[in-house]
């Protein structure tokens, strides 16, 4: 078991954001997680991360609760890929996705010939080889986001969390960064577990779905069983027309 999840609770300022929360997540697994605005999603995603203290209940990653880890050790197995990333100073893309080998380094100077191969094989993967000296800040939406996604696969992680990272991003450009998901989750075998308002996109790439409203989670399972008209509008609130797709999916059009 990747993550083990039991009974998580969290609060900001005193108000419950995750509560009672309990889940599990197999290796390998490409998970989605649903739900409404201000529903928990990203909160959870960053307390499976290790990056908010101060829960009660259990984390646990690869049969260790999260606290034990330290910072580097689980950097070295868990990536984490935010809505978006700013910028303040003149990197390029390639000092960006040097970054991403922080967790390995001995020496804060000096890059080795092991960081510029796992830089180059993160770029391949996210076909970003094209960007290679250009300025971060000077690229597009969506070439950033390949960008920060090469950069934590140049962690060589076993699980990827990201929160929303298409959200800013074009159609495009959404279909472009999920067909790399996919690849990665196929291919190399990589655990992904995605926050994501779009459950078409999602519903086409995930094998399971959770669906967190007011902290807690209202539903789990594949697309197929999450994706109806009653369980939407128990997540969302709304009323929606499901269709079938060929490969055994759904597409959901609300309609109110």
């Amino acid at each position: 078991m990747t993550y083990r999840v039991d009974n998580l609770s969290f609060a900001y300022n005193q108000r419950h954001v995750v509560e009672g929360l309990s889940l599990s997540i197999r290796s390998g697994e490409f998970v989605a997680i649903i739900g409404p605005n201000g529903a928990g999603k990203s909160t959870l995603l960053k307390l499976m991360a290790g990056l908010l203290s101060g829960f009660h209940g259990l984390v646990e990653f690869m049969g260790k609760s999260i606290v034990d880890y330290k910072p580097a050790e689980l950097a070295r197995k868990v990536a984490f890929v935010p809505q978006e990333t700013h910028v303040v100073f003149p990197f390029t893309v390639d000092e960006m996705i040097l970054m991403g080998r922080m967790p390995y380094r001995q020496n804060f100077l000096f890059d080795t010939e092991t960081d510029d191969q796992f830089v180059q094989e993160a770029m391949a993967l996210t076909e970003t080889e094209h960007l290679s000296g250009k300025m971060f800040t000077e690229i597009s939406g969506g070439e950033r986001q390949r960008v920060v996604l090469a950069s934590a696969l140049a962690q060589t992680p076993e699980v990827l969390l990201l929160d929303e990272p298409t959200v800013y991003l074009d159609m495009k450009h959404q279909l472009q960064f999920y067909k790399i998901l996919a690849r990665l989750n196929t291919a190399q075998h990589m655990t992904v577990v995605a926050v994501t308002h779009d459950i078409n996109l999602a519903s086409r790439h995930a094998g399971r779905m959770f669906a967190i409203r007011e902290g807690v989670i209202v539903t789990e399972g594949t697309s197929t069983e999450v994706l109806t008209a009653e369980k939407l509008h128990e997540i969302f609130g709304i009323t929606a027309d499901i269709i079938e797709r060929p490969d055994g999916g759904r597409f959901v059009i609300p309609s109110a």
